[in-house]
């Protein structure tokens, strides 16, 4: 068994705990329930912002603990004002260390799109997302049927909130795709060996249909690479280890992006 096998494993039993304890109509109860998502899309997108999804991560499998005693006040708050498009926030306690309180306080202090991080295989937790803030949730190609994938998209839609899909290779890729997803994310770190290679991000990103805003995921560490990646036709680009990694993440996140802005006017200036 693999570590993805092990996560889902336990993913089931800790949706089978939650919604006894906690049922839908309770969650339905959520201040934040009926409101209206900030699109995830449309900030990736904007000409002012990096396009950079910002991750909170307290520890991960392949690394152990990375960053325990950061506060998601300040790290939040730290990352929208580097620049940052969105958040994406752990909210796996067992795996990741995180919690959905996590993504509530990141919502509490930020007006910005907020991606629930998760290992999402069930209707009640995407109930669970639009309770807790989320604008965006997260279904990843090797953990679901294509069929039961599509359903949870469809369904997270008629919540209001956006999908952002995850592959590996292009047989997830072109299995799963559909057309209730807004996002498609190529993860450069397998989940099975959490190798990290970024050709498997240039070797499909051209076989993501235009019309899905394309996410650069992991293994990035370096700004040089978000112009490569930029220029290979990725819209956005997901980072968190290498900020969280640091003893203030925030200002890690602040100097990352400064440093990728100048190499893009750079760039600009070079193409023109």
């Amino acid at each position: 068994m693999n570590i993805l096998d092990k996560i889902i494993a336990h993913k089931k039993l800790e949706v089978a705990e939650k919604s006894s304890l906690v049922p839908v109509k309770l969650l339905e109860q959520s201040v934040y329930f009926d409101s209206n998502v900030v699109s995830m899309k449309k900030y990736i997108k904007h000409e002012d912002k990096t396009g950079i999804i910002a991750e909170f991560k307290r520890k991960s499998p392949s690394k152990g603990a990375i960053n325990t005693n950061a506060s998601v006040e300040t790290v939040s708050i730290g990352y929208m004002q580097a620049g940052a498009s969105a958040l994406s926030i752990l909210t796996d306690k067992e795996f990741f260390g995180g919690k959905n309180e996590d993504l509530t306080t990141a919502r509490k202090f930020n007006f910005c799109p907020i991606l629930r991080k998760d290992f999402i295989i069930d209707e009640y937790q995407i109930i669970e997302a639009k309770s807790i803030g989320a604008d965006c949730i997260l279904l990843i190609a090797a953990a679901l049927e294509s069929k039961r994938l599509k359903e949870l998209a469809v369904f997270a839609h008629s919540l209001g909130l956006e999908v952002l899909m995850e592959v590996h290779d292009i047989e997830e890729l072109d299995a799963s795709i559909n057309e209730h997803l807004d996002l498609i994310g190529v993860n450069n770190r397998s989940l099975k060996t959490f190798e990290v290679s970024l050709e498997t991000s240039f070797g499909l990103v051209d076989r993501i249909p235009a019309e899905f805003i394309k996410i650069s995921e992991s293994g990035i560490s370096r700004p040089e690479t978000l112009i490569s990646l930029k220029n290979a036709g990725f819209d956005g680009f997901l980072i968190g280890e290498n900020f969280m990694k640091s003893a203030r993440p925030e200002q890690a996140a602040y100097n990352f992006m400064h440093e990728y802005r100048r190499l893009l006017v750079e760039n600009q200036a070079i193409s023109q």
